[in-house]
């Protein structure tokens, strides 16, 4: 292997400070395209620890590519001098030829027309390499193969210092403090005030024997010994005071518990965070909305990392379906779209697809429809273009396991979740049948982005053929709602509110059908009631679309403030008002199994943000856009939505509007008993009874409207 050169990064950059100076600031790190986000998944995916043993994803995790060629064609007038960064062994090629004994700080490339490429070789972390030059330098526009002779642009992201590699992405940390709550000769109960995720540090331990940590969301699961879902023994044997710091953990509680033989001053902890800004904002008249909002808000925050976890507790892994609410909350709060592409590609891992995405048929569908969302809400056409290959291969593997009727249903090693509910999973589940109808339109629009055009005719055609399915085969007459399933032939008579809540949401039925499932369904107390925050997010959305905003605040307030009144620092993953007790903390079998700060729980900042503050895209990256605020029972609101250009920030109250613009054609519609007053030359336009829009055709103004 003497035609590899070994690069030890830190020694290359000896010369950094000239580096810094002079490197052409648009090179980037680049890499195969998903493997970042594979090699960085499979650290975050094996650090779920359950009752002091490990806890890896029961799914298959795919490890990034230990081998990889960077390819370049150029054409210079004049040799170019370039830089060469790289963390592992590579081998440089120019039109084929291996380079032999060459300075990587201050290398010349021959002028004329040339192919460069890189062979780099890393199996610990992902390989990647960056270019500095004046013309040649490393970008999205170089191919990557993995030597299977298939060749893709490179993938890259924020990475463009020499010093900071791909492999050295990392959370921020910072010091927070506990309270001692209670403290005996051999154990202390402390409080870290609210639930938090960090390294748990124990402070000046001396002795020799065992310190046992007990992570605690609540003060009962700290004080539950081995009970308690997560739980760390440590081996002390020093005669000097030393701090001891864990992995990482999620807790508000901590009992510490140490053998006589042992000491120990206090606990403190490092607190892990992604360093996101919260761009958006929303507040309002009453106090209890307030406090949810920041609360759903923290949730998310601690819930957005590497990638998008589900809970902090349990699992900490990333799920396709949890992932898909994530994307969205995200739009309406930090607009950090780089966690949103990193989970979308972990999610995804490589071909050959043998199983659906966490082996769930429904998250299969979500995965897809995410993609389309993201770039409606960014404008990122490059993201689809990269991405969009392991899309086809997906969508082909759920299009060859259609049954004759060309609907989707669990096959062997298929979970078909939906929700937790007692619900009939067999055979052919119209819910899953509508998912697999709107990932084929995201399909067939993706596949238009990236000039597909023979497929994007195809999956558009699927699509319409199966819409029309789903309405013959499941829509009843007689129930004025969709059926739940069909098995072995024979059609269900239940009804339930998955299927009609989504239909609202996909626009996929007529006004008519639409005041149909509002009256039989989503109004219908007697249609079985969805308990999760997880299901809540979709149900929630559609009363808003029929609207029904006051209904949604009022149970917002219930259910969400429900388990504040109870104490609640974070959201739950599930929360039912019946319960009383320790009873809140069970699932799953396990007295403290429920997780208490779970990402699906903070679906209120992307319910606030659309539907109360009004704001949405209409056409990718918010090139144009809708403003519709909407009171829902409140004397005033007031908030902030982030654009890719921006923060459209909106108040409103029983005569006031006000609306602050960003780059882009928006639209203001509103409900006015008179025509609104909007300022000279600003347009209102009728399109309703006491219904009216108005242009807000000018970038960063601030428009003021009365209304009555």
């Amino acid at each position: 292997m003497r035609s590899f050169r070994f690069t030890i990064l830190f020694l290359l950059i000896t010369i950094s400070s000239f580096a810094q100076e002079n490197s052409n600031n648009q090179a980037k790190w680049i890499w195969y395209p998903g493997d970042f986000e594979v090699w960085l998944h499979t650290k975050v995916g094996g650090r779920r620890q359950e009752r002091g043993e490990p806890y890896p994803p029961f799914w298959r995790i795919d490890s990034h590519y230990g081998v990889v060629l960077f390819q370049k064609e150029y054409d210079n007038q004049r040799p170019e001098k370039i830089r060469i960064f790289s963390e592992s062994r590579y081998q440089m090629r120019v039109d084929g030829g291996i380079v032999n004994n060459f300075d990587p700080s201050d290398f010349l490339l021959p002028a004329g027309k040339h192919t460069l490429a890189f062979l780099v070789e890393n199996y610990k972390s992902v390989p990647s390499i960056l270019i500095q030059g004046e013309n040649i330098f490393t970008d999205e526009s170089w191919l990557v193969t993995n030597q299977d002779k298939k060749y893709y642009n490179a993938a890259s992201g924020l990475f463009r210092d020499p010093h900071y590699p791909p492999s050295t992405f990392h959370l921020s940390l910072t010091q927070v403090s506990s309270k001692v709550i209670d403290k005996t000769q051999n154990s202390m109960l402390v409080d870290f005030g609210k639930e938090t995720f960090g390294k748990v540090i124990a402070e000046k331990v001396i002795g020799k024997g065992k310190l046992k940590l007990f992570y605690g969301e609540t003060k009962q699961e700290a004080l539950a010994g081995v009970l308690a879902e997560t739980y760390d023994y440590i081996d002390v044997n020093t005669e000097t005071a030393l701090n001891d710091t864990t992995e990482t953990r999620a807790f508000r509680f901590i009992n510490a518990v140490w053998d006589k033989t042992v000491n120990i001053d206090n606990i403190s902890a490092l607190y892990e965070y992604l360093p996101v800004q919260s761009r958006g904002s929303f507040e309002c008249s009453d106090s209890l909305i307030n406090q949810i909002y920041r609360t759903s808000l923290y949730t998310l925050h601690l819930n957005t990392r590497e990638f998008h976890l589900d809970g902090i507790k349990r699992d900490r892994w990333v799920w396709s379906g949890d992932a898909y609410q994530s994307y969205l909350m995200n739009f309406y709060t930090f607009f950090d779209q780089e966690v949103n592409k990193r989970t979308i590609n972990a999610l995804r891992g490589h071909d050959p697809v043998e199983t659906h995405i966490n082996t769930i048929l429904d998250y299969s569908f979500y995965w897809m429809i995410g993609i389309y969302d993201n770039y409606f809400y960014s404008g990122d056409t490059s993201f689809v273009r990269q991405v969009y290959p392991r899309m086809k291969t997906l969508m082909e593997f759920c299009i060859g396991r259609a049954n004759k009727n060309g609907f989707v249903e669990g096959l062997p090693g298929d979970w078909v979740f939906i929700d937790w509910a007692p619900i009939e999973k067999s055979g052919e589940v119209s819910f899953e049948q509508l998912l697999f109808c709107r990932s084929l339109e995201t399909m067939a629009k993706c596949a238009e982005l990236v000039n597909d055009r023979q497929d994007a005719e195809r999956y558009s055609k699927l699509s319409a053929s199966l819409k029309q399915k789903i309405t013959d085969t499941f829509w009843s007459d007689r129930k004025e709602a969709f059926l739940h399933s069909r098995v072995n032939g024979v059609l269900s008579q239940e009804v339930t509110r998955y299927t009609n809540m989504f239909a609202i949401l996909f626009d996929y039925v007529d006004s008519q059908k639409k005041q149909m499932i509002k009256e039989n369904v989503i109004l219908n107390d007697s249609v079985l009631k969805i308990t999760t925050p997880y299901m809540k997010f979709y149900e929630l959305a559609a009363l808003c679309e029929i609207n029904e905003k006051e209904k949604v605040m009022q149970f917002v307030k219930d259910y969400w403030g429900g388990m504040i009144k109870l104490g609640a620092t974070t959201i739950w993953e599930a929360y039912d008002p019946a319960q009383t007790g320790d009873d809140h903390y069970a699932m799953y079998g396990r007295p403290f199994g429920k997780s208490l700060c779970h990402a699906w729980g903070a679906n209120p900042v992307y319910l606030f943000g659309k539907y109360l503050l009004g704001v949405k895209p209409l056409s990718p990256g918010y090139k144009s856009y809708l403003v519709e605020p909407s009171l829902a029972g409140l004397q005033w609101i007031k908030g902030k939505v982030p654009t890719p250009d921006g923060n459209i920030e909106v108040y409103a109250d029983k005569k006031i509007m006000k609306v602050k613009t960003v780059e882009g054609t928006g639209i203001l519609r509103l409900h006015s008993k008179r025509i609104p007053v909007a300022g000279k030359g600003v347009e209102v336009k009728k399109i309703g009874s006491d219904y009216y829009e108005i242009g807000l055709a000018v970038p960063f103004r601030e428009y003021v409207v009365k209304y009555w």
